[in-house]
């Protein structure tokens, strides 16, 4: 799953290959994948910050829906900055990007609402369940794999298999 913002360990971006409505097409509301350009230029009208603050700056708007991925962002930044939108200074060991007047002008014309203001309560509020059911079973795993018997190991990896086939099968039902 490429779920939730959630990083590498769970494939990064919302809703990805397949998600909730997806059904095996990239990206999340309306099928389409966030704009990480037009979101960094958004971010940058209200100040100049450095690349891992953009990142966490979208997932907090989000809510942890939509965490853009380093290898997104970087290459983002450094093609804007290419194309004289931004510019970067260095201090303290972090580049601090900052809009150019083409930036603010490209910026400030874009219509509709910013990338993240595109996730709607639905999509927050399903990813955070979701996000909570992962948490509540990576517990209960952990439980059974230091507590648990050689049998209820045993069972429990049937449970996952089970699980995971089931899953899949959700998925295919589409397709």
């Amino acid at each position: 799953m490429r779920g939730f913002g959630w990083g590498h360990e769970f494939g990064g971006g919302p809703w990805g290959r397949g998600g909730p409505r997806g059904r095996g097409r990239r990206g999340g509301r309306g099928g389409h994948r966030p704009n990480v350009r037009a979101a960094l230029l958004a971010l940058l009208l209200e100040r100049p910050m450095h690349g891992y603050e953009m990142i966490q700056e979208l997932e907090s708007r989000t809510e942890g829906v939509w965490r853009p991925s380093p290898g997104s962002v970087y290459p983002t930044l450094q093609l804007l900055e290419d194309e004289g939108l931004i510019t970067s200074q260095t201090g303290g060991g972090r580049k601090e990007f900052t809009l150019t007047d083409a930036g603010r002008a490209e910026a400030e014309s874009a219509e509709g609402p910013t990338p993240w203001e595109a996730f709607g309560d639905d999509e927050v509020s399903q990813a955070r369940d979701f996000k909570e059911a992962i948490v509540g079973i990576m517990h209960a795993l952990r439980q059974v794999g230091f507590a648990g018997t050689d049998e209820q190991r045993s069972q429990a990896l049937d449970v996952m298999n089970e699980t995971r086939r089931k899953l899949y099968a959700i998925l295919a039902e589409d397709a």
